[in-house]
């Protein structure tokens, strides 16, 4: 059983540190760990809401394949500890710019000053409107074929035609069964796509999707009152950044086919001035290990801003 996140504080009153994460995520806790390790003081302000709890397992971890993510968090937050990071569990509410960085707001009526930002506070997965998808959301209904296909591989997969996302899922989990069901609902198949279809073998469901009952390994897809059952059900949820902070400061999100980011350069600096950004939260198909790199080298970025800005102070 995956350990419940750490929802204890550090501190109580206001803090001032050089970085302020916001998100204690893969991404957060990577970065803090770095800007920690090169003597950075840091705070991560955490509301201990990890997209990827309602899953049992996190893979592609190299080293750690098949770790429950919340016990991959609460090792993350013990590296981090132990080279002094310091965490708040609570939520920004307000964020403004000051003449030396920046203050947050945070719910519980607390504030914390720094000098520079790390947004890493993921994304919010927008499952089309089926009742019951969200029940299983993470167990028996899933979406990514790297996170969760090897688990159903050779089991009857169902995948919902809600985006044109959709259309790539079926191809991408055709790959590991050979039993896969296409619930198109009202989503265009161009007919190049369904030759494709037709080749491998997967059938067609034609009709509006009303809801889905069962659990895991015994679904049962209601199609215009008829039931259509599958092991696994396949969705393309919308994915909308948790981008409120920089929304606050200023900054625009930007949105591709799949859901809405915040638009980072490499290392992650945004558009704003000692903003920076990891994780879903600034490309929204990284998978943990991903995001993890995306949070160490926006940790060495941050750092390394940090140092130019100091030594330009002294020899100003």
């Amino acid at each position: 059983m995956s350990a419940a996140v750490d929802p204890s504080s550090d501190a109580d009153a206001d803090v001032d540190v050089d970085v302020a994460v916001v998100g204690g995520g893969a991404a957060g806790l990577a970065a803090a760990v770095a800007l920690g390790r090169s003597l950075r003081s840091v705070v991560v302000v955490d509301a201990g809401e990890p997209r990827n709890a309602p899953a049992a397992h996190a893979f592609d971890v190299l080293g750690r394949e098949g770790i429950g993510p919340l016990d991959l968090l609460a090792a993350g937050r013990e590296e981090a500890r132990g080279y002094g990071v310091r965490f708040l569990a609570d939520r920004v509410v307000t964020a403004d710019r000051e003449v030396a960085g920046f203050r947050l707001g945070l719910l519980g009526g607390s504030g914390v000053r720094a000098r520079r930002l790390l947004l890493a506070t993921g994304l919010v997965d927008e499952l089309p409107e089926v009742p019951g998808l969200r029940r299983w959301w993470g167990t028996g209904v899933l979406h990514c074929p790297f996170c969760h296909g090897y688990e159903v591989r050779g089991q009857h997969v169902g995948v919902l035609g809600s985006r044109p996302g959709s259309l790539h899922q079926v191809l991408l989990f055709r790959a590991l069964t050979d039993r896969v069901t296409f619930f198109r609902q009202d989503l265009d198949v161009p007919p190049e796509t369904a030759a494709q279809f037709r080749a491998l073998g997967v059938e067609v469901v034609e009709g509006a999707v009303r809801g889905l009952t069962g659990e895991p390994g015994a679904l049962r897809v209601d199609v215009g009152g008829a039931g259509v059952e599958v092991e696994a059900l396949v969705v393309a949820p919308w994915f909308r950044a948790r981008g409120e902070v920089f929304a606050q400061l200023g900054g625009e999100l930007a949105t591709n086919a799949v859901g809405e980011f915040v638009p980072v350069q490499p290392g992650g600096a945004t558009s704003l001035p000692g903003v920076w950004a990891a994780g879903n939260v600034a490309d929204p198909g990284a998978m943990v290990a991903a995001a993890t790199g995306a949070g160490v080298l926006a940790g060495v970025a941050l750092h390394g801003d940090l140092v130019q800005e100091d030594v330009g102070a002294l020899v100003a």
